[in-house]
């Protein structure tokens, strides 16, 4: 019994059947609707058939009244000649019948073979005879324990003498072909419900596909292995619904693949100065005061570095927070010119403004600026003291450009294709400074807030170009996000190196 209900559980909560149900009710309630309709539609008309009958009947009888009679040529002289004339002429269909009275006494009955005999129903009797000797005629419909009668009754007076005629028609016999046609109509419904199972339950498979899809793809994700999407075919809402899912796996990939290059630049960056901090405490002589100083500023030197590092990290762990960037309206020449005032202090190299772009974007300008920096600092840690550092600003194809530009190491072009990543540098870089740190991945982010990209440019022993591209718009930060993701779309550096 348990698992017949397990089984049942199952089935309804499977949305297939659950929707093969809906399909089956409501074609079986709207079929079921439309034969009740029909119905009553066609009793209605069996109803009113049945009246225009009577109503013939009786302006018949009381044409004939008022006729001669045909075998002596005068008026006719009692109610038993008129009925019995009336009776003579009439043509009964098959669910009527007619019976005569003279006074209140039956006086003529239908002769064989009539299916309908009035006169073997006494509920029926009863309910007539209260109205045989009234001044008009009455057609009504009474229903017995046998079967409903639509009724014509029709007072008749010749001198002193009452009679009346009864005309009656049994409604059960005149809606028999009706009734008949409904069950045929009903055998035919059913079967037509039954019939639409099959083709339906496919109908749902192949409709319900895309959501088999999504179930199979989100059960292939985990924490090892997010790149499985899930098929997206049509413009139907369902294809609507695994774009949306896709849309969201790529966001949950990205930021559990942030989260796992962040963990990693905590365990790489931080290895480092602890381990120097470690080795320096672990050979320090206490009686040495030269040592003991020695160490202690190397301890406090790696400290700060230490400091700086976390600070990265926690600028690395905002990237994907939707308060990450404040972005307003912001003049880029005003913007260029601050950035250059402050980049002269980060050290003495030749520096100069290349080019100054006009007009106005849609960024944040604290970000931009640290970005800017970011890339003018290590302009400055990887070119020797008094080599020319460019800076510039310009506007290119809908975007903006900001650039720093210098005449340092260089890097090879396999030092180029790890660039981007954290914790990365070159390895000629440490002939002049300490390491690039988290700098080139910190405008990354900046860059990608924005709906932007980093672009780098270089050649050994000849410099670098670093150069942040920037939609000017929100609209098109929205439309360029979407394209660089979906394919390479580099634009060359209208200052191309070579």
């Amino acid at each position: 019994m348990g698992s017949m209900r397990r089984v049942v559980g199952f089935l309804m909560g499977a949305i297939r059947v659950r929707i093969m149900l809906a399909v089956v009710l409501v074609s079986g309630c709207a079929l079921a609707l439309s034969g009740l309709i029909v119905h009553s539609l066609q009793q209605r008309h069996a109803e009113d058939d049945a009246t225009r009958q009577l109503q013939r009947v009786r302006a018949r009888l009381e044409l004939e009244v008022t006729q001669a009679d045909p075998g002596t040529g005068a008026p006719f002289a009692s109610v038993k000649d008129v009925l019995g004339y009336h009776l003579s002429r009439s043509v009964l269909s098959p669910p009527a019948g007619e019976l005569a009275f003279v006074g209140d006494r039956i006086n003529w009955i239908q002769q064989a073979p009539v299916r309908v005999r009035p006169e073997a129903d006494p509920e029926l009797m009863a309910a007539v005879r209260p109205h045989l000797s009234g001044r008009e005629s009455l057609i009504q419909t009474i229903t017995t324990s046998l079967t409903t009668y639509r009724t014509l009754v029709v007072p008749i007076r010749v001198g002193d003498e009452v009679g009346a005629l009864v005309h009656v028609i049994d409604m059960r016999r005149a809606t028999a072909e009706l009734k008949s046609t409904m069950e045929q109509y009903t055998v035919v419904a059913v079967a037509t419900v039954l019939a639409l199972i099959v083709p339906a339950w496919l109908a749902m498979g192949r409709l319900l596909r895309p959501i088999g899809e999504l179930r199979r793809a989100t059960d292939a994700i985990d924490e090892h292995d997010l790149t499985t999407r899930v098929p997206s075919r049509g413009r139907d809402d369902l294809s609507a619904l695994a774009r949306a899912v896709n849309r969201m796996l790529d966001r949950v990939q990205a930021t559990v693949e942030a989260h796992r290059r962040l963990l990693d630049d905590v365990s790489h960056e931080l290895r480092t100065p602890i381990t120097i901090v470690r080795g320096h405490l672990e050979l320090l002589d206490v009686n040495d005061p030269e040592d003991v100083a020695e160490t202690r500023e190397v301890s406090i030197d790696e400290l700060d570095r230490m400091g700086v590092l976390v600070q990265d990290l926690l600028v690395l762990a905002k990237a994907n927070q939707a308060d990450f960037i404040n972005p307003e309206s912001t003049e880029l020449a005003e913007l260029t010119l601050q950035v250059l005032a402050k980049a002269r202090g980060l050290g003495e190299r030749g520096w100069i403004l290349e080019d100054l772009a006009e007009g106005s974007a849609w960024l944040d300008p604290a970000r931009i600026t640290q970005a800017w920096l970011q890339l003018a600092a290590n302009a400055v840690k990887y070119s020797s003291p008094g080599s020319v550092i460019g800076i510039g600003s310009m506007i290119c194809n809908g975007q903006v450009l900001f650039y720093v530009r210098d005449e340092g190491i260089g890097m090879t072009p396999e030092e180029m294709a790890t660039v981007h990543e954290r914790s990365v540098r070159g390895q000629s870089a440490a002939h002049f400074a300490s390491g690039l740190g988290l700098g080139l991945s910190i405008v990354t982010s900046i860059a990608e807030a924005h709906g932007g990209r980093l672009e780098i440019e270089s050649e050994e022993g000849q410099g670098s170009l670093f150069t942040l591209w920037l939609p000017l718009t929100p609209q098109e930060a929205s439309r360029e996000m979407t394209r660089w993701k979906g394919e390479d779309k580099h634009e060359q550096h209208p200052h191309h190196r070579g």
